[in-house]
């Protein structure tokens, strides 16, 4: 499946012909944020920087992939699993076509790790600016990366947030 699934990805990555640009942050009224389920403290750091952004007015939607032997920590965002995508490397689930199809104003990776899984979201993106972690992997499926000195889920959010919040 990951094969396939890799291969699926790089073909979506060259099809994909939106046309990406950012918007000013007042203006901006939907963000998606895609992410790997990893332990309950990333959990809590999102779900605070979520309700960040609903403070400041904006619609986010959450897409979660659930890898095998991990623990859902609560039932407030769609996930998905490996399941969910057939012997041929395409995805399946509704919830991941849905999300892979809504033409956010930002998409948000908080992932720092490459997830063939997740890279195959990010390629068939509709998003307008997707952003995400620096990993060389992911260079093809951001229109913004940012840096952080260490591996730290907190440090990232907020540098997302510095970023997109100062965008005109």
């Amino acid at each position: 499946m990951n094969k396939l699934l890799s291969i699926n990805t790089n073909r979506w990555v060259k099809k994909n012909n939106v046309v990406r640009s950012t918007t000013e942050y007042g203006q901006t009224q939907t963000i998606g944020i895609l992410f790997c389920v990893e332990d309950k403290a990333k959990h809590e750091v999102i779900k605070a920087f979520i309700h960040r952004l609903e403070n400041d007015n904006k619609k986010v939607e959450v897409l979660v992939y659930l890898p095998e032997k991990k623990e859902n920590y609560d039932f407030l965002f769609d996930y998905f699993t490996k399941k969910d995508i057939s012997f041929w490397g395409k995805y399946n689930s509704p919830k991941v076509l849905e999300f892979s199809s809504k033409s956010f104003d930002y998409l948000l990776h908080l992932d720092f790790d490459s997830q063939q899984i997740t890279n195959g979201i990010l390629a068939l993106s509709k998003a307008k600016c997707r952003i995400g972690g620096a990993n060389v992997e992911h260079n093809k499926f951001y229109e913004m990366i940012i840096t952080t000195p260490t591996k730290n889920i907190k440090q990232l959010v907020d540098e997302m947030y510095k970023y997109i919040s100062i965008l005109n």
